[in-house]
């Protein structure tokens, strides 16, 4: 398969639906429980539904494949993510433009969604490399992206302009195909935990 085509993923934590406007009042909802940070792109409430419109448009340029993330075990539409930058020719994917709602932060539902889309890339995509980039100064994000098992390649420096015109620095981290077993591994014991009850999964 080639990273951007149309697909659900879904195991028994969480569902990647092919994001759509009728996800927007959900979404909406989500994105009000987060608090936002200078550093991060989250969009506010009321502005989820341009931000689906510039997700499909990315998609039918060919640039990206966005999902919405529903937890299962409530039903609820609770973020969004995609595979985006896709270099297809040389089989290199980003997982990135992701945000969950507050009330999933350190639950099952980043690992879980991780899990789907790194089996996906490395499994039917036949990927040799998946990036996550994130702002050298979203230690939240990048803590998690190394919890993950992701390493760091390198700093891109004044690799963006943020939208506030300050100048953003992106931590650039991959996991490669021989790498994943390993990360693989790290997911599901975090996930083994969460179905056993014994302690939240980490974020």
């Amino acid at each position: 398969m080639r990273f951007l085509d149309p697909i659900t993923l879904e195991d028994e934590f969480v569902r990647l639906e092919p994001l759509s406007p009728q996800h927007a009042a959900d979404l909406a909802r989500a994105a009000a429980t987060i608090e936002h940070a200078w550093y991060t792109s989250v969009p506010a409430s009321d502005e989820v539904p341009a931000e689906i419109d510039r997700r499909l448009a990315l998609r039918d340029a060919g640039q990206m494949n966005p999902f919405a993330v529903r937890r299962l075990s409530t039903g609820e539409v609770v973020g969004a993510t995609s595979y985006c930058n896709p270099d297809q020719p040389n089989r290199r994917i980003e997982i990135g433009y992701t945000w969950l709602a507050a009330s999933v932060h350190g639950t099952e539902v980043n690992p879980a969604m991780k899990r789907l889309m790194l089996a996906h890339a490395f499994g039917a995509c036949d990927a040799i490399a998946v990036t996550f980039l994130t702002h050298f100064h979203n230690r939240q994000s990048r803590a998690a992206i190394e919890r993950l098992g992701a390493k760091l390649d390198g700093i891109l420096r004044n690799h963006r302009i943020m939208p506030d015109g300050s100048l953003r620095d992106t931590a650039v981290y991959s996991v490669l195909p021989h790498e994943w077993p390993a990360v693989r591994n790290g997911l599901e014991a975090r996930l083994a935990r969460r179905r056993r009850g014994v302690t939240p999964v980490s974020r």
